[in-house]
């Protein structure tokens, strides 16, 4: 059974970690500023590296679960100078593709193999095994990750070669911060034109208009709950930042990103840059610039 090494046992990694730890996968974690979980691992007989090159040397396949794409690149210059050949590098975190490509190559050049796998789903989907994993890797290199990957990830689709899955994430996550702007300035617009947010609310909740995203989303504006979608402003610049990029690099015009980019941009250099202002808090931010007090 491949052996598994694991970098960022944080919100998400942590539950796929120990999803991968439950399916009989030997693991190697080590920790970054968050000692919690990878004790927790510990205890359910993961072993802690002192450093990366322990985990690269004691690792088959190793997981990066990391904020963006410089600290990947980092990651992976290491992880190049440490693992055996055959080895196989899996990034899930959202990174650009531009560089993800990049990395392939150097990596596939040390003989090492590499897969992109980002994520779509929830901490506690990590935690269940029930994610979805949007895959970028060659064929070979798919059939033998992919056992790996499905003990935490229930919906596994290869979307590609090399960066292909980074490409697709964006692509989702332009799809969901583009909600998450549109609800905050329709609700701005809703109080400010007398219609209030939970008129707004019923009419929208169990429409056409409903989906997943809106109702984490209006479980902030509505209820309250500053857990209901735990995903950070600063990501979400981000992440619109890499997708101006694979636009860019593909000669596609895209007035719409700009816009929701734009969005998260005043979130984010008005005090929304903190690690628990989630997406949801925009619908604050977007009320204040509009003089409205929630």
């Amino acid at each position: 059974m491949e052996k598994i090494g694991f970098v960022g046992v944080g919100l998400m990694g942590h539950g796929m970690a120990a999803s991968l730890m439950q399916a009989g996968y030997p693991m190697c974690v080590i920790a970054h500023k968050n000692r919690g979980p990878v004790e927790d691992l510990v205890s359910k007989g993961a072993t802690e590296a002192d450093d990366l090159d322990a985990l690269a040397k004691a690792s088959d396949v190793v997981h990066i679960c990391a904020p963006g794409s410089p600290q990947v690149e980092g990651i992976v210059a290491t992880l190049i100078a440490n693992m055996a050949p055959g080895g196989v590098i899996v990034d899930c975190s959202t990174s650009n593709p531009v560089s993800t490509e990049m990395l392939a190559a150097r990596v596939e050049a040390a003989g090492l193999h590499w897969v992109d796998a980002p994520l779509g789903g929830t901490p506690a989907q990590a935690a269940t095994g029930e994610l979805a994993a949007m895959v970028g890797a060659r064929e070979d290199v798919f059939a033998r990750a992919a056992p790996v990957i499905g003990a935490w990830a229930k919906t596994i689709v290869r979307v590609g070669g090399p960066g292909a899955g980074h490409k697709m994430k964006l692509l989702n996550n332009f799809l969901a911060m583009g909600y998450g702007a549109l609800y905050a300035e329709a609700l701005a617009l809703a109080e400010k034109s007398g219609v209030g947010t939970a008129m707004f609310d019923s009419v929208i909740r169990g429409s056409r208009m409903d989906c997943g995203f809106y109702q984490t989303f209006m479980g902030y504006a509505v209820e309250g709950n500053r857990e209901a979608h735990k995903f950070t402003l600063t990501n979400a610049l981000k992440d619109m930042a890499y997708l101006s990029a694979m636009a860019d690099g593909s000669g596609v015009m895209n007035p719409v990103q700009s816009a929701v980019k734009n969005s998260y941009a005043m979130a984010v250099n008005t005090g929304g840059d903190g690690s628990e202002d989630y997406v949801p808090h925009l619908v604050d931010f977007v009320a204040k610039a509009n003089g409205i007090d929630r």
